[in-house]
């Protein structure tokens, strides 16, 4: 039983159960526009179970899918369910969602106890109850130890890790994560990225949106990557890069012996051009990244080479959307 509102703002309850066997999102043809412009256009789109990569670039749509899915924003054509229900019509499913926004004011003057215990009160439970729920969720997200020391004073990453706790004690099916790992600390970020892999692993659904892909690599290899409000790419994140084989590719590293390396490498078959930005680096051009990487570290150390860096300059979201898009990479 959950609270509804009629319109004179008396709470009724209403008896409310989900559909079996349907997924936990589903967008059928969603489209949010603002005048001429499209914010989002023809989503669909079926998610259930485990984590999702939500990518793209500043202004892709991301936000503005969280908030049709968070009933923040309805769509202007479309229709969205979740577990089979339209939460338009009836609110019930969103007691089995939690959400972190990207931009949110926290109450500095609480501890992240109170901060989560004060949620779970307000969603119905004792104060016994409450106590108990956020010690769970605290431990969970690693803040048992600092659960009582007041937020204003938390890094970026304990606030997050604060913000994912809040959103999890009504122990939600779907979890909505809006850039969580945005100004975070590189420690912080594993301890963020190693929380999201579990939830998933717990059979959740759990959607992440980034705009960095090394981020979204790290956690899930289902993707789905918008760009300018239209759904470019969905499926695992490998299989899409498979496709992208025949795009040359490049493979920078950092040595003082340069044309010593390019000597060890020429003959690799999958090489096919190498170049010298400057007397410190190698560019290495080829259209398989995998078959080259596997070799390069026997390379390096047969034959005695240093190397200070290896980067992939075409392998980040802009150059994956370039090619998706017939624009090329950088």
């Amino acid at each position: 039983m959950i609270p509804d509102f009629d319109q004179q703002g008396k709470a009724e309850t209403t008896a409310w159960q989900p559909e079996v066997n349907v997924p936990a999102i589903l967008l059928e043809n969603v489209s949010k526009s603002y005048g001429r412009i499209f914010a989002l256009s023809n989503i669909t789109l079926a998610l259930n179970g485990g984590v999702t990569g939500i990518l793209g670039m500043n202004g892709a749509g991301k936000s503005t899918l969280f908030n049709i899915l968070m009933g923040k924003l309805k769509p202007s054509q479309g229709s969205v369910k979740l577990f089979g229900t339209d939460p338009w019509k009836n609110p019930a499913p969103y007691v089995r969602v939690g959400y972190v926004p990207e931009h949110e004011k926290m109450y500095d003057w609480m501890t992240s106890y109170e901060f989560v215990s004060t949620f779970a009160r307000l969603n119905g439970l004792t104060r016994a109850e409450a106590g108990v729920e956020a010690e769970r969720v605290l431990e969970f997200v690693g803040l048992s130890d600092v659960a009582h020391k007041k937020i204003g004073q938390y890094s970026k990453g304990m606030r997050q890790r604060a913000k994912i706790a809040h959103a999890l004690v009504n122990d939600p099916e779907l979890i909505i994560l809006d850039e969580p790992l945005q100004g975070c600390d590189p420690l912080a970020r594993t301890t963020i990225m190693n929380v999201i892999r579990e939830l998933g692993r717990q059979g959740r659904t759990v959607l992440v949106s980034s705009h960095i892909l090394q981020e979204i690599e790290r956690i899930t290899e289902q993707i789905v990557i918008l760009h300018h409000g239209r759904l470019l790419a969905l499926g695992n994140l490998h299989a899409i890069r498979e496709r992208l084989d025949q795009i040359p590719h490049r493979i920078s590293i950092q040595t003082p012996t340069p044309k010593q390396l390019a000597k060890d490498v020429i003959d690799i078959d999958e090489v096919y051009g190498i170049s010298f930005p400057d007397g410190q680096n190698i560019s290495i051009q080829t259209h398989n990244l995998a078959a080259i990487h596997s070799q390069l570290p026997r390379i390096i150390v047969e034959n005695g080479h240093t190397v200070t860096a290896i980067d992939n300059p075409d392998d980040d979201l802009a150059s994956i959307l370039g090619y998706l898009t017939g624009g090329g990479g950088k």
